[in-house]
């Protein structure tokens, strides 16, 4: 069996900045332990697998896709950057005919569509509802050690934290972070938390404009800190959106590689539009 496979970097016109994930098209489903095994495999943030709904179709001709995704050691139910590195692949790989094309995912349905060089994402938004410091404190000194924090909250819906720093801090706060990963594991084991966002407030009137900006720490999906986390934008937007009274936000993500956003809360979702950069193509032969 021979499987095209590419690689993009999302949330990002540069090489080997924003974040990587490997696209698999593939033409039926494959079983649970082989999905995992070339996740593995890649060890990138995700591993992609996208196949056409309707088999009398192709990648070029489909507008109706199957999409899952899958991190080093397990599947998750979002993930925007593959997302966005699949539709790239699709549109600008495949030169799919299509305007707008559909992925059927754990999530629900993820449209997708160009709009002049960027890709924009239709994505579930979700709440969040304040959390107790003081239940989690070890975590929380785990990741941010002594920072003040100007607010945490907790999205039930994604099971990730939002530590927001200080607005007195400085933004070089943020990108000093250095969490443990093994601290943060040993910390919280019962499964109510599976991603770290700390986030600071922006400075929109000051060039390139973000609203704010943002780090992701998910070590109990085997990945350390993701590098540019659409997913985590789910929530972000909306903290960020009621707090700041806007709809449209620039928000940046602040790890070594780094990458931007642009986010719209619409009618209860998410528009996100972002660009990608191909790296590489090839194909696995198994």
């Amino acid at each position: 069996m021979d499987i095209p496979l590419y690689i993009m970097d999302a949330f990002t016109t540069l090489p080997f900045k924003g974040n990587p994930a490997a696209v698999c098209l593939i033409k039926a489903p494959l079983s649970e332990e082989l999905y995992q095994k070339i996740a593995a495999e890649m060890n990138l943030p995700e591993t992609a697998f996208v196949i056409c709904k309707d088999t009398s179709d192709d990648f070029v001709t489909a507008s109706r896709f199957s999409l899952r995704w899958f991190t080093p050691t397990n599947e998750v139910s979002l993930c925007g950057h593959a997302t966005l590195a699949s539709s790239a692949v699709l549109f600008y790989h495949k030169s799919n005919i299509n305007e707008m094309i559909v992925f059927e995912t754990m999530s629900g349905e993820l449209c997708n569509h160009l709009r002049g060089d960027r890709i924009v994402m239709d994505f579930p938004i979700y709440s969040t509802a304040p959390q107790e410091p003081q239940e989690i404190s070890e975590l929380i000194k785990a990741v941010v050690g002594d920072l003040p924090l100007d607010d945490v909250q907790y999205s039930e819906s994604s099971k990730t934290l939002i530590l927001r720093l200080a607005d007195k801090l400085e933004i070089s706060s943020l990108a000093s972070l250095k969490p443990d990963p093994e601290e943060m594991l040993r910390c919280e084991r019962t499964g109510r938390i599976r991603g770290v966002s700390v986030t600071i407030r922006g400075t929109p009137d000051v060039p390139p404009g973000y609203d704010f900006y943002s780090r992701f720490f998910t070590p109990w999906n085997g990945i350390a800190e993701d590098p540019v986390t659409g997913s985590a934008h789910s929530i972000l937007a909306k903290y960020w959106s009621d707090r700041l009274e806007k709809q449209r936000l620039i928000a940046y993500q602040s790890s070594a590689r780094g990458g931007e956003m642009e986010l719209e809360v619409k009618d209860h979702r998410l528009m996100i539009a972002g660009r990608a950069v191909f790296i590489l193509e090839g194909m696995m032969s198994l």
